[in-house]
């Protein structure tokens, strides 16, 4: 067994969490599926997606015809950045989550969801996980960032600590915006994968503030809605900065 696969297997209380992807299990439906949110999303991403995101989805070979094999996507990702996209059964708990980051895996549902789940779906599915996050993984400085996130995540261990670490990752990785060119663009997976986060991140009832650790520490945030308040990032190595910052303030770097 392979160090990191082993270090992984460490992690967790149930290490079957980790499992294999069975690729040709996947039906000529969800394929489908795939296009259809694929083609949705890409068609306005090309305008108002980051430019990081576009090209880590080419370098990883994102394509509308098939969803992902998640060997041939590592294969592409490891050269650029290390990072490997690990398939697992379901949630694992936030620590362990945390730990895979810091290891540069990240941890990828599989199942992709059904024609009448289309708009909306509770809980993450491949296209969320692997359209909406990896492709940033093949960049080398958000690669660094989210490695340090992961580091710095998974030894909070307070109430408090964990609060701020959680508000870090959710307007960053999931609902950052960034600053490119002179416009606004998104990045974050949930803007990346959802049309309608996406709309309402760059519409008019967004309030859209400046990043800084400070302020990302302090705001509250609720998942069952669109986002009212979203950050709006100069660069991903500000973010480098903020989670080395973050780490000097909950005490895991000296």
């Amino acid at each position: 067994m392979p160090q990191t696969t082993a270090a992984l297997h460490d992690l967790v209380e149930n290490p079957s969490v980790f499992i294999t992807q069975d690729w040709k299990s996947y039906t000529p439906d969800d394929h489908e599926v795939w296009g259809i949110l694929y083609e949705r999303r890409m068609n306005q991403l090309r305008q108002n997606g980051s430019k990081i995101f576009l090209k880590g989805a080419d370098i990883i070979g994102l394509k509308r015809e098939t969803v992902p094999d998640l060997a041939e996507v590592n294969r592409r990702l490891a050269p650029p950045t290390g990072w490997e996209a690990v398939p697992v059964s379901g949630f694992i708990p936030a620590k362990a989550f945390f730990q895979c980051l810091s290891l540069r895996r990240f941890p990828t549902t599989v199942t992709i969801r059904t024609r009448e789940q289309l708009d909306y779906l509770p809980e993450p599915d491949i296209f969320h996980d692997v359209f909406g996050h990896v492709p940033l993984h093949a960049d080398p400085v958000f690669a660094d960032f989210l490695q340090h996130y992961g580091q710095v995540a998974a030894a909070a261990e307070n109430d408090e600590d964990i609060t701020r670490m959680a508000r870090l990752f959710w307007f960053t990785v999931e609902f950052g915006l960034i600053r490119e060119d002179g416009q606004i663009k998104v990045y974050g997976s949930g803007l990346i994968s959802s049309h309608g986060d996406a709309a309402n991140a760059l519409g008019p009832k967004c309030d859209r503030r400046p990043f800084s650790l400070d302020a990302v520490f302090d705001q509250p945030f609720e998942i069952d809605h669109f986002q009212d308040v979203l950050f709006v990032t100069e660069s991903f190595d500000q973010l480098y900065k903020a989670v080395e910052e973050a780490g000097r303030r909950i005490g895991t770097i000296r």
